[in-house]
């Protein structure tokens, strides 16, 4: 199998794993695990490499199987999925893409998962401001088609310092900025997969594009970059 696309042993592995999520089980099937991993390791890496042809993807990170149960009141000890994180290079690109392959529950994200306070305030003075450039990159026909709606966690009414009746209070209020697409298993298996995913990718560009232009300019538009 070409890494090009994904065996539908890969979903079906970990559909197994979720039904049989212990040791004793995942430990008789160690040698499948470690061809479905080679596979599925090998899908992620031929990804980056199809999106550093219209981005500059400094590194994947593949998260472990293994799941930290030290402080969850689930006990189950793997994870049923593989997934993996891209990052962007350079402090003048910013945004992160991510992918996960679970049988029924595979999803492509990209966006701003845990902005830090500083990046928060940012952005939030950029839509008090004006919010007109931000709204017309994520109503953009084509973009919606792909990326549905902005989604992400907010606080309730407004944040310290800003009015509850401001006209972008909807974003104002916003503490992730995340976009979300999701994939059935047929979609998954279909030899087409890679590259859905990496068109999906390339599509958000214009979204990081103008985030990475708020989140490295001031107020006037200056340079934040040293």
């Amino acid at each position: 199998m070409s890494a090009n696309a994904l065996s539908k042993n890969v979903l079906g592995f970990l559909s197994r794993l979720k039904k049989n999520n212990n040791r004793e089980w995942f430990g008789e099937h160690k040698k499948e695990f470690k061809e479905v991993e080679a596979e599925a390791k090998a899908f992620y890496h031929d990804l980056m490499e199809k999106m550093k042809e219209h981005d500059d993807i400094e590194k994947l990170k593949m998260f472990r199987i293994y799941r930290d149960v030290r402080f969850s009141k689930d006990k189950t000890p793997y994870q049923p999925h593989f997934a993996g994180s891209f990052s962007r290079a350079g402090a003048h690109l910013r945004g992160g893409y991510y992918l996960r392959i679970r049988p029924g529950e595979s999803f492509i994200a990209a966006g701003f998962w845990e902005p830090n306070k500083e990046d928060i305030y940012r952005i939030r003075k950029e839509f008090e401001v004006d919010a007109a450039s931000f709204r017309k990159v994520i109503n953009n026909k084509k973009f919606k088609s792909v990326w549905g709606d902005l989604v992400g966690d907010g606080v309730k009414t407004a944040p310290k310092g800003f009015s509850k009746e401001d006209p972008n209070i909807d974003l104002i209020r916003k503490k992730q900025f995340i976009f979300v697409r999701n994939f059935k298993n047929s979609e998954v298996n279909a030899p087409g997969f890679i590259d859905e995913v990496n068109n999906s990718f390339k599509t958000i560009r214009p979204y990081f594009d103008l985030m990475s232009e708020i989140l490295t300019t001031d107020l006037n538009g200056q340079s934040l970059l040293k």
